[in-house]
């Protein structure tokens, strides 16, 4: 095996961005045979990133192919759901476990990257999505709120739709961002059906998967 190979700890450590740092930090504990004289290399290797603002680690390393697979891997169609008006989405747990699965929990995380703006109806606010100490990505996540009581909800659905969105750039459910891919989910797994509101009678056309019946207040 060729020593000048990295490893697979090498590897992680390139990913972070922080390889020099990393590199200076163990030569003086080398040289030194005490961490406490390293404060400053230590300092430095251990920098206080701002990740209302920080790129740090953009674009670094490629994550590894088994890593790259799960990002990657094709939906399975049970778990894509649509929304009344035909819209097709992945529920915001299932982004989650699929970033658990690749980094692990605690290894990713959203970061504010301003503060929430309340309008008349919507909230919006920008997130960072950063893996292993590195940005990947960011995106404007927004949700509709109904009174000023339902705000707080309406902040935790504008983080996963910030999430939903981040994801993109790791190419995790990438098909539903695909004209083609949704026409013909929709023509396969779902129908556009006539129903009535339970609550002022009015009837109208909504899109439900063919497996499941029409949600309140809907019905057939």
């Amino acid at each position: 095996e060729d020593d000048d190979e990295p490893d697979e700890w090498d590897k992680r450590i390139f990913s972070t961005g922080c390889a020099d740092e990393n590199t200076k930090l163990t030569d003086c504990y080398y040289e030194k045979k005490d961490w406490r004289l390293c404060k400053t290399e230590v300092s430095i290797a251990s920098p206080s990133i701002d990740w209302s603002s920080s790129f740090h680690g953009l674009s670094t390393t490629a994550f590894e192919p088994h890593v790259a697979a799960i990002l990657m891997a094709p939906l399975n169609t049970d778990d894509i759901e649509i929304k009344p008006d035909g819209i097709a989405y992945l529920p915001e747990i299932k982004y989650r476990r699929i970033l658990n699965q690749a980094f692990g929990p605690g290894g990713w995380g959203l970061a504010p990257r301003g503060e929430l703006v309340v309008g008349e109806k919507v909230v919006t606010r920008e997130y960072a999505l950063v893996v292993h100490g590195r940005f990947v990505a960011q995106a404007r996540g927004e949700c509709a709120y109904f009174s000023e009581d339902t705000i707080p909800t309406a902040a935790e659905g504008c983080k996963s739709n910030a999430l939903s969105r981040c994801c993109k750039d790791l190419g995790i459910a990438s098909e539903l961002w695909d004209p083609r891919y949704l026409r013909a989910f929709k023509k396969e797994h779902c129908r556009e059906v006539w129903v009535e509101h339970v609550v002022n009678k009015r009837k109208k056309q909504v899109w439900t998967r063919k497996d499941t019946e029409p949600q309140y207040p809907y019905a057939l």
